[in-house]
């Protein structure tokens, strides 16, 4: 068995806080960043940016596509595909406002969820659009040259991670849910023969990073849009791409 070793390096600027009485002479070391109405948690991308380097380094490395095969032939091996991940990509996000339909309250309202979900989704599907357009990898079944990343596993994640966010305080289990389908989503795209283990890595980087970062700008980016707290009638519209279809999401609050 071939061992692969993944060292992702992560330099960061260490915070200190001061106390502002002279007595006062422990300092107090922050893991957070704080700029206006943005929090930032270095410890939050350590995971996504493992799995988001994982799939760059595979693009160069003989061994890891050399596993990637490997894995292909072993996973392939059916002729019988599905397309249950053409729908399950969207399950963890529409899980969201489905608990909340049925009474169980998230940690946002319509608006605030919905401007974080969409802000997500362009997040994700700008990156992923832009990396299938330089990266130019081979599908493993050779239908054309847009492999890398996974649109199908970067959504799943994407959402996998906003029901986390929404629901953590709840229960974990709500998120432990939402990152077992979209684990599926991933590994569906691997049997069907449509995406390599890089591809799908980087995808579920790439849509966990998504929804951190529209959590993490969202307080500046809900002030900048709707400038006060009041809940006010409210449409947004943004593009969505998966690697495959352009759409167009449209999201209105009242």
């Amino acid at each position: 068995m071939r061992k692969m070793v993944l060292l992702v390096f992560l330099c960061s600027m260490p915070l200190s806080c001061f106390a502002q009485e002279i007595a006062q002479k422990d300092s107090i070391v922050a893991d957070t960043v704080l700029v206006p109405n943005i929090k930032f948690h270095y410890k939050q991308v350590i995971i996504p940016a493992a799995l988001i380097g994982y799939g760059i380094w595979g693009m160069e490395s003989g061994q890891i596509k050399s596993f990637n095969h490997q894995i292909r032939d072993k996973i392939t091996d059916i002729d019988q595909k599905t397309t249950i991940d053409d729908f399950s990509r969207w399950a963890p996000a529409v899980t969201v406002y489905a608990l909340n339909n049925f009474g169980v309250e998230g940690k946002n309202n319509l608006k605030d969820r919905s401007v974080i979900l969409v802000t997500s989704y362009v997040i994700m599907s700008g990156t992923v659009f832009g990396l299938k357009s330089v990266t130019h990898i081979e599908r493993p079944d050779g239908t054309s040259n847009n492999s890398f990343p996974s649109g199908h596993t970067a959504a799943a994640f994407a959402g996998a991670e906003f029901l986390y966010q929404e629901y953590k305080d709840k229960s974990v289990w709500y998120g432990i849910a939402g990152y077992a389908v979209a684990t599926g989503t991933g590994l569906f795209r691997m049997y069907n023969n449509r995406h390599w283990l890089t591809d799908v890595a980087a995808g579920a980087g790439i849509g966990i990073l998504s929804t951190k970062i529209a959590y993490w700008i969202h307080p500046y980016l809900n002030r900048t849009l709707f400038g006060s707290k009041e809940t006010k009638s409210t449409s947004f519209i943004a593009p969505s791409y998966d690697g495959k279809v352009v759409g167009i999401c449209f999201v209105k609050s009242f």
